[in-house]
C-alpha cells in the first residue's frame, strides 16, 4: 500500500473517531429517541403528590437549607427594597467542577426575604441598599432552616 493512500484512509477515518470520542466523553449518556405518542399522560408528567414528595425528600435529606434573611439599619428599622444576593457552590459545572450559582432578591417592607432551598455549606450573602454601606459575608450554614440578621451601617460621607 502506498503512503499516499494510507494518509487518505486515515483522513477518512478521522471524522468517525472524532464522533466516537465526543460520544464517549459527553457528560450525558446517549439515548434513543422515544415517540411521545407511546407515553401515557401520567408517565410524561409527574403528579402533584410526586412533586411534593420530591420537595420533602430534597429538604429533609439534610443537604439543603431554607434561609430567612432580615435586613435592618443601625436603629433596628427594617430596610425595604434592598438587593440581596445569595451565592453558593453548585456541583457539576464545567468539567465536573463546582460552579458558583447566584440568586437575587429584593427585601419587602419588613426588611426580610425568604430564600428557597440552597445547599448547606459555605454561602455568600451580599446586601446593597440605597444610602447604606454595602454588606458582604461568607456564612457556614449547617441547619435545615436558619434566620440571618444583617445590620447595615450608614454610608460613609464623601466631601
Amino acid at each position: 500500500m502506498r503512503p499516499c493512500t494510507l494518509r487518505r484512509g486515515l483522513f477518512l477515518l478521522l471524522p468517525f473517531v472524532a464522533i466516537l470520542a465526543t460520544g464517549l466523553l459527553s457528560p450525558n449518556p446517549c439515548r434513543a429517541q422515544t415517540n411521545q405518542a407511546d407515553k401515557s399522560p401520567t408517565q410524561s408528567q409527574p403528579s402533584a403528590a410526586d412533586k411534593s414528595s420530591q420537595k420533602d425528600a430534597q429538604t429533609s435529606d439534610g443537604t439543603t437549607t431554607r434561609l430567612r434573611i432580615r435586613v435592618t439599619n443601625i436603629e433596628d428599622k427594617p430596610v425595604g427594597n434592598a438587593s440581596v444576593y445569595v451565592r453558593f457552590n453548585q456541583p457539576g459545572g464545567f468539567l465536573r467542577k463546582d460552579k458558583l450559582a447566584e440568586l437575587s432578591f429584593k427585601t419587602n417592607e419588613d426588611g426580610s426575604v425568604k430564600v428557597p432551598a440552597v445547599p448547606q455549606g459555605k454561602i455568600l450573602i451580599q446586601v446593597i441598599a440605597k444610602g447604606l454601606h454595602t454588606f458582604g459575608k461568607w456564612y457556614d450554614i449547617e441547619k435545615d432552616q436558619d434566620t440571618i440578621e444583617i445590620k447595615l451601617e450608614p454610608a460613609p460621607r464623601w466631601y
